[in-house]
């Protein structure tokens, strides 16, 4: 068997994002939940970490992926999405700020090869155990990295690296944890349909139509991880509403 990251061993694992949103007049935002075989969309009034506590229900004990909002720093064990990081360090390298610049290149070098190795990884070229191995020399220089920009005395660094450094753990989860990936791309390219949605009806107009909106959003990117035909699902349920029995589950096994 091809021994890649997405052979997942982690039993609790969530990519989480959100993106703002309308309802009526007022600021919302769409969350989404990416769990192996399915999603679960909420749009809400607010993006605060009280969203969390309601949908998750009770402390979650598994692996979150997400960028580094500090709503999710209470979800416990992080990854932290360094798709996000890059353009972080990219905005030091346009800076004018010469010694932010300098961080800039020098921490932009090790994160490229941090995509390389997870792409040859990825593909079969090198083992899981190779790639560990690969990516020791390359922890070790970020963390250095980091706390040589929390050292300095530049404002525009000290803040940005020390929240890195004091965290650096949840930088490094898809190291410690075979089957978590370094990004959050799996929450963002969920939420592009509903992202397109937002572009074209501009939100919703009621909690109801939020309600609509998040459950449609639901059943499709749900049925689409289960490659499961979204249009015959929908039939389904609408017959067993008119028929007085039971929505048929989304989730397998169920």
């Amino acid at each position: 068997m091809k021994n890649w990251p997405g052979d997942s061993r982690v039993k609790k694992q969530l990519s989480i994002d959100e993106s703002p949103t309308k309802e009526r007049a007022s600021k919302a935002w769409l969350w989404a939940f990416v769990a192996r075989t399915f999603t679960v969309f909420a749009l809400r009034s607010t993006r605060a970490a009280t969203v969390l506590d309601h949908l998750l229900t009770t402390p979650f004990g598994g692996i979150v992926n997400c960028d580094r909002a500090k709503m999710y720093w209470q979800c416990g064990r992080l990854q932290w999405c360094w798709a996000h990081l890059k353009r972080d360090f990219q905005a030091l390298i346009d800076a004018e700020d010469r010694q932010a610049k300098r961080l800039g290149h020098d921490l932009m070098r090790p994160t490229k090869e941090l995509f390389r190795h997870w792409s040859r990884c990825r593909d079969g070229t090198i083992t899981r155990l190779g790639f560990e191995r690969l990516m020791q020399p390359i922890r070790r220089e970020v963390d250095s990295l980091l706390l040589r920009g929390m050292c300095s005395d530049n404002d525009r660094l000290y803040g940005m690296c020390r929240e890195l450094y004091e965290h650096r753990g949840w930088l490094w989860t898809f190291l410690d944890h075979a089957g978590v990936e370094p990004t959050n791309n799996t929450s963002e390219r969920a939420l592009r349909h509903g992202v397109i949605w937002r572009k074209l009806s501009f939100g919703t107009q009621s909690s109801g139509g939020s309600r609509f909106v998040e459950t449609m959003l639901t059943v499709i990117e749900t049925c689409r991880q289960q490659n499961r035909p979204v249009y015959d699902y929908l039939t389904r349920a609408v017959a067993a509403h008119f028929d007085s029995q039971p929505t048929p589950a989304l989730l397998p096994r169920a």
